[in-house]
């Protein structure tokens, strides 16, 4: 299986990535999440997903296509990864705050362990249950802002466990990408590979926001922000950072990319320095050199 593959520094550029435009993601997403209901965005995110790919995997929705063969395997895929998780995660920040919610996605690594684990038979070593605490820790360092204080005041709310859901969801649904062989003609067309995920997964997101607006109603504010930003999300944590976080998970293995993902708070703490000011701060270092040093500790030999 390839999570026993070796880390390269081309990998390990693809698995930095992703996280990076995922940092953006929030950033862009907390930013509009008065003008636009949670699930509704997670919905127009992936429709907007879909028109951009089209140009270049069109030939996926083709009746020959052996996209309908496998079909349960891609519906699944698309229920996890474009269905359930960003949309659980919009969801999470209408009832809890940023530090929670970012606290209890940095379990990733931990649901990566246990799945592999329980699932797909693969054995935890000491190196990753280490690097695993490593990464949780500068994790921790970050939403604490250096006052472990901080920590001792979290209250779990609904949002909580919508985050709990989603993490889970996005750590199986990582293993599930190097659990089969992708068919014939998607193998090696990432375009082809991502729009078989999009097509059922816009249809999963199509039901749930149906079910918002019967809940809610449609809510909606039109204007640039709002088209901005859903482009955004559309081209950058959308397209090109499920290219390289599916890319670098066949390479490097699910295990190995769970630890990558905690890179994504200290991404967004440095793109609030950058676009609200809030300049980073000396435990910004000490969480970077323990997220990097719980990758390096879980990807050795």
């Amino acid at each position: 299986m390839a999570s026993s593959s070796r880390l390269t520094p081309a990998t390990a550029l693809l698995l930095t990535t992703a996280p990076l435009l995922w940092a953006g993601n929030a950033v862009v997403g907390r930013a509009v999440h008065e003008l636009i209901a949670p699930v509704t965005m997670n919905f127009l995110r992936w429709l907007l997903a879909f028109v951009l790919l089209a140009p270049l995997a069109w030939r996926v929705l083709r009746p020959s296509s052996s996209l309908w063969p496998h079909w349960r395997r891609y519906a699944l895929l698309g229920l996890l990864g474009v269905g359930c998780y960003n949309a659980l995660q919009y969801l999470a920040l209408q009832t809890s705050t940023p530090l929670n919610v970012t606290l209890v996605g940095s379990g990733t690594p931990i649901w990566m362990l246990l799945f592999g684990a329980l699932l797909f038979r693969t054995p935890v070593t000491r190196q990753q249950l280490a690097g695993a605490l490593l990464s949780v820790a500068g994790v921790a360092v970050v939403l604490s802002r250096g006052s472990w204080q901080q920590l001792l005041q979290l209250r779990l709310v609904a949002g909580d466990l919508y985050m709990v859901l989603a993490t889970m969801a996005w750590a199986l649904y990582s293993w599930l990408l190097v659990a089969t062989r992708e068919p014939a003609d998607l193998r090696g067309d990432w375009a082809a590979f991502l729009m078989a995920q999009v097509v059922f997964g816009l249809a999963w997101s199509g039901v749930f926001s149906g079910a918002e607006w019967a809940v809610s109603g449609v809510h909606f504010v039109w204007g640039w922000p709002l088209v901005l930003a859903l482009i955004f999300i559309a081209a950058g944590p959308a397209v090109i950072a499920y290219r390289c976080w599916g890319l670098g998970v066949q390479r490097a293995g699910p295990v190995i990319g769970g630890f990558f993902i905690n890179l994504t708070p200290l991404f967004a703490a440095l793109l609030s320095a950058a676009f609200l000011q809030e300049m980073p701060r000396p435990y910004h270092g000490l969480a970077f050199v323990l997220i990097v040093g719980g990758i390096v500790v879980s990807a050795r030999r």
